[in-house]
């Protein structure tokens, strides 16, 4: 297990008892995230070109910022599982667990008229949470399986 997987992996059993601390008169458990799911359904999200804006991965790949992507290794079209469970921390670590509507892998990409941030530098990914995409990231916050 790489040191980078290991301490995303602590921040979010952290989050997690923080969220125990609450009292569960304050808060329903957090949803179980289903590392198939991610992968089946949300991580080709991150390759897919999206008319109008650049792939998720364009500028996620390899950067330094909140949604930290693994780099593709030379000539692959999709990641290798532990590439993908390194993704799958990464995500996992911008999911609200007590209110996953409201968490920043959600709410960053959305469009402010659609409830989103007011500023995300790749655009506008989401127009509305209709789209079909945010709809799966969306379930796999809530734990869907």
């Amino acid at each position: 297990m790489t040191a980078r997987l290991t301490l995303v992996i602590a921040a979010v059993a952290a989050l997690g008892a923080g969220s125990v601390a609450i009292g569960a008169s304050q808060a329903a458990p957090a949803p179980s995230l289903d590392y198939n799911f991610f992968k089946s359904r949300v991580e080709p999200i991150f390759l897919k070109k999206r008319e109008g804006h650049a792939r998720c991965y364009v500028c996620h790949g390899g950067a330094n910022n909140a949604l930290h992507l693994e780099p593709l290794s030379p000539g692959a079209a999709n990641w290798n599982d532990e590439q993908s469970r390194n993704n799958f921390a990464a995500v996992t670590a911008l999911i609200n667990p007590t209110d996953p509507e409201n968490s920043r892998f959600l709410i960053h990409p959305l469009a402010p008229e659609a409830g989103g941030d007011l500023f995300h530098s790749g655009g506008r990914q989401f127009a509305s949470k209709n789209d079909p995409d945010w709809k799966n990231m969306e379930a796999f916050a809530k734990g869907a399986k």
